[in-house]
């Protein structure tokens, strides 16, 4: 009977999320339509000698020569039937094909990177807390604070001069390439190490600072005083609620990330989301950056829900 309740509570708890999560979206993207449209300048300022005729058909064709408040009800209108509109830059593409070429680039560099992040920082966290004040101790610190104060926009240039220009193949190659892209692992490795520093920096120490904090705990100490082995302590008992506050900053680290991303992505010529960004938001090409943001925001949102569900398996004492 708990049991069945307790399912029915966290389906009610999901269900009422996303409900939240849809004026959530519909805020952000009212407000980044209207921020975009109050710009100075429109998408084809740029064209060079362009006919009044030929600007009056492109600003009638995408429904620019419309009142504001018409283009966001047509803008709306397609995004509900899952349209996110033509590109006002790329010709012949539509935001939806450009954000799915781009999106496997991202997900793939930026997915790995969390994963690994999470998994090597974890456990140097956990190294650093049973060890305070040792040598394992400061270098975990020491690792944090390079990952917390280098900026990406350093740091990738450093493994590129390290990696693709100081070591070389005996071909005399770079060991790894400076960047571009074909899809295979060689150019994912540099743009993955450089989101995994930045996020183990956060995780090894939030998790470190958890930990030491939880065996500090009454109940820790009591788990002592039985005998029980510092491994079945740990893990057992002592791992899950020093999770807490990692899983806390899974959410701000991923948006975070992508964020990186617009830096990695630059810095390594991939064809990622970021690079789509970048390049809309300097075009002002309105679809494009939109788009971008509703990807954003409902990852973001996703993201938070599987935060709180996480909350819930970690601490038993936590309800929907």
């Amino acid at each position: 009977m708990s049991s069945g309740w307790e399912e029915e509570q966290m389906w009610s708890y999901i269900f009422r999320r996303v409900l939240w999560a849809i004026p959530t979206v519909l805020a952000v993207v009212t407000l980044c339509y209207v921020m975009l449209h109050l710009t100075p300048g429109g998408p084809f300022d740029s064209e060079r000698q362009v006919s009044p005729a030929v600007l009056a058909n492109l600003q009638a064709k995408y429904h620019l020569d419309l009142p504001l408040w018409k283009q966001y009800l047509y803008y709306l209108k397609d995004l509900l039937h899952g349209d996110l509109g033509a590109s006002f830059r790329y010709a012949d593409w539509s935001v939806n094909a450009l954000v799915a070429q781009a999106l496997p680039v991202s997900l793939s560099i930026g997915g790995t990177s969390m994963i690994i992040a999470l998994v090597v920082g974890v456990g140097l966290g956990i190294a650093a807390a049973l060890r305070q004040n040792s040598m394992v101790d400061y270098v975990v610190m020491f690792l944090g604070n390079i990952g917390n104060t280098v900026p990406s926009f350093v740091l990738g240039p450093v493994l590129i001069l390290i990696f693709a220009i100081w070591l070389k193949h005996p071909d005399g190659n770079g060991f790894l390439p400076a960047g571009g892209w074909d899809g295979s692992v060689r150019y994912m490795i540099l743009p993955i190490i450089l989101l995994t520093i930045i996020n183990i920096a956060t995780i090894g120490r939030i998790m470190r600072a958890g930990l030491v904090e939880t065996m500090t705990s009454n109940f820790i100490r009591t788990a002592r005083a039985k005998g029980l082995p510092m491994r079945t302590i740990v893990f057992r008992h002592a791992l899950k609620p020093a999770l807490i506050p990692v899983a806390s900053v899974l959410g701000p680290l991923a948006i975070s990330s992508i964020t990186a991303a617009v830096v990695t992505e630059t810095v390594f010529a991939l064809p990622g989301l970021g690079k789509l960004i970048v390049n809309g938001a300097s075009n002002r090409d309105y679809t494009l950056v939109l788009g971008l943001v509703i990807l954003i925001t409902v990852i973001a949102v996703l993201f938070n829900l599987l935060v709180d569900l996480i909350y819930a398996a970690l601490d038993p004492r936590i309800r929907y």
